[in-house]
């Protein structure tokens, strides 16, 4: 590829590595198109932010491509995981370490099943104390860090489809089908309340954004090897 289309905008699936943060990927595609072409400057973006502790699809969109971002994040999108029942943490993932443990032996496959159903439809979600949203120009996980107590609004999101695909207690494996502002954090805490026991979520990878499936995504070993040519 050219340098040239870059700037004039591609759309760019990746599968974003666990551990890394979306913006470092960010970084290491302009860096490694900068490096290619020598050039000083080009914009790169992606639509729509994955946790450290995530792996999955991350959309970068390059040049004037980046224009499109916005549209973009609002499509639904489709993660598959695990929630760990019986144990919360204050992030509601395995960034913070258990805080709380609770009784499990109550429940029944039925019931894990049927839980989901509380879930569909529009529903108001509290996003996690620990997330990246923003409250008086501070980040809400800065409070948290610090300790500082923080008041967060619900909001509406939508949840079209949520199905238990396995239980082998502690942990379920889910896929969800969403909007745009879902926490899947926040429905692992709220789904652990359904059933009267805590729950956190243990795995999350993001498969599907509107039409662009994690399948057709891009190591940046691959990316180098399809886009960048030692030639230019």
């Amino acid at each position: 590829m050219t340098e040239e289309e870059f700037k004039a905008g591609q759309i760019l699936l990746f599968d974003k590595p666990l551990e890394w943060t979306s913006f470092q990927l960010v970084n290491k595609v302009r860096w490694l198109i900068r490096k290619n072409f020598k050039i000083k400057k080009i914009k790169v973006g992606h639509a729509g932010t994955l946790d450290p502790l995530a792996s999955g699809l991350l959309i970068i969109c390059t040049g004037k491509a980046t224009k499109k971002i916005e549209d973009l994040q609002g499509q639904e999108k489709e993660y598959t995981g695990t929630f760990t029942l019986g144990a919360t943490t204050p992030s509601y993932d395995l960034e913070t370490e258990v805080d709380q443990n609770f009784p499990i032996d109550h429940l029944t496959e039925e019931n894990i099943y049927k839980a989901t159903e509380a879930f569909l439809g529009d529903i108001q979600q509290l996003p996690p104390v620990f997330s990246a949203l923003k409250k008086d120009g501070k980040r809400l996980y800065e409070y948290a860090r610090n300790g500082e107590e923080v008041s967060i609004s619900a909001r509406k999101v939508q949840i079209s489809e949520f199905e238990i695909t396995d239980i082998s207690l502690p942990k379920v494996a889910f896929r969800v089908v969403c909007s745009k502002g879902t926490y899947i954090r926040s429905l692992a805490h709220d789904f652990g309340k359904e059933l009267q026991t805590g729950a956190h979520l243990s795995a999350l990878r993001r498969t599907r954004i509107g039409d662009y499936l994690v399948e057709d995504a891009l190591t940046i070993d691959s990316f180098v090897n399809e886009y960048l040519s030692a030639e230019d």
